[in-house]
């Protein structure tokens, strides 16, 4: 097959990863710059083109890493694929639920998930009791709009809280205002889905002086044994979404394993070196599946990378 790999750099592990799996496979693997596609809308020849007018022939497949920052801009290319009848590793429409924090956390209250106690408001006048509302400081304070740790910030008293929510709103920018869950003791679960099955999964421990348990932040992982509730989760937050492939983060709490929030395009170094998987291989025989492709996948138990060719970190 001949698969797009829709994203922003060629050189970060995880799309070179993607790459390397595709191609073990016998496909065809090509890289796209999101922002150096354009297309066109026409209902007898929808196109995509891409740098300087080359229009692109037969693809099979797509396969978006989408950075935040290009939300936007890289679902819109997403769905002109679509439109054109080929299928998405991650339809535009799931990864762009996913980008929205306060529609996704809707989603997964209206599944019947158990999230942090978590409020929204837009006007400074309700700053007080929205803080009462998720049970006082210290709480997360949340932009809509973040990744890999960014945006989320932890107010330890009241009166902080109220400047941070203040601040921030006067500044317009949308944000959500959540409990915060002690006993996790800067700990989280990142569990990687793929098809509907966890997979993998990690637990997330947070820098010395460090709050949030991202790696990107600092934070360590190590391999992790969920157990049934937490799987449950998982999958069902992934379902919620409508998708094929995520990381699900989940916090252990005194009442039950609590829904953080999905990722739509988790990154692969972090869980695939600390547990040794070839989840890159997973999310194309997926695709594979999806597709209906004749090569039986060798899916069995999960498999450890072979390390004779090690990639350098991006």
């Amino acid at each position: 097959m001949r698969i797009v790999l829709l994203a922003s750099n060629p050189d970060l592990y995880s799309n070179r990863r993607l790459i390397e799996a595709g191609e073990e496979r016998g496909h065809h693997m090509q890289f796209l710059n999101i922002r150096q596609c354009y297309i066109r809308l026409d209902p007898r020849n929808p196109e995509v083109h891409y740098r300087g007018g080359d229009v692109l022939g037969t693809v099979d497949a797509v396969i978006p890493r989408i950075r935040p920052s290009v939300t936007f801009y890289g679902c819109a290319v997403t769905r002109q694929f679509e439109s054109m009848g080929v299928p998405s590793l991650n339809s535009a429409q799931a990864i762009t639920a996913s980008r929205d924090k306060l529609f996704a956390s809707q989603e997964f209250v209206r599944a019947g998930l158990n999230t942090p106690v978590t409020g929204f408001a837009d006007s400074p006048l309700d700053t007080v009791d929205l803080i009462r509302m998720v049970g006082g400081a210290p709480l997360i304070v949340k932009l809509l709009e973040g990744a890999q740790g960014k945006g989320v910030v932890l107010a330890e008293t009241q009166k902080a809280a109220e400047s941070v929510i203040n601040a921030l709103q006067s500044l317009d920018a949308n944000l959500l205002v959540q409990e915060f869950i002690k006993e996790a003791g800067g700990t989280d679960l990142r569990c990687f889905v793929v098809g509907g099955k966890v997979v993998a999964a990690i637990e997330r421990r947070a820098a010395e002086g460090e709050f949030r348990a991202n790696l990107h932040q600092g934070g360590t992982a190590r391999t992790v044994q969920l157990d049934a509730a937490e799987k449950q989760m998982a999958v069902k937050a992934c379902k919620a979404l409508g998708l094929d492939v995520a990381g699900v983060d989940i916090l252990r709490s005194h009442r039950g394993p609590l829904l953080l929030e999905v990722n739509s395009s988790p990154g692969l170094e972090g869980i695939e070196t600390a547990t040794g998987l070839d989840l890159a291989g997973k999310m194309i025989r997926k695709l594979e599946r999806k597709l209906g492709w004749g090569r039986p996948p060798a899916d069995g138990a999960m498999e450890a990378r072979s390390q004779s060719q090690p990639l350098t970190p991006a």
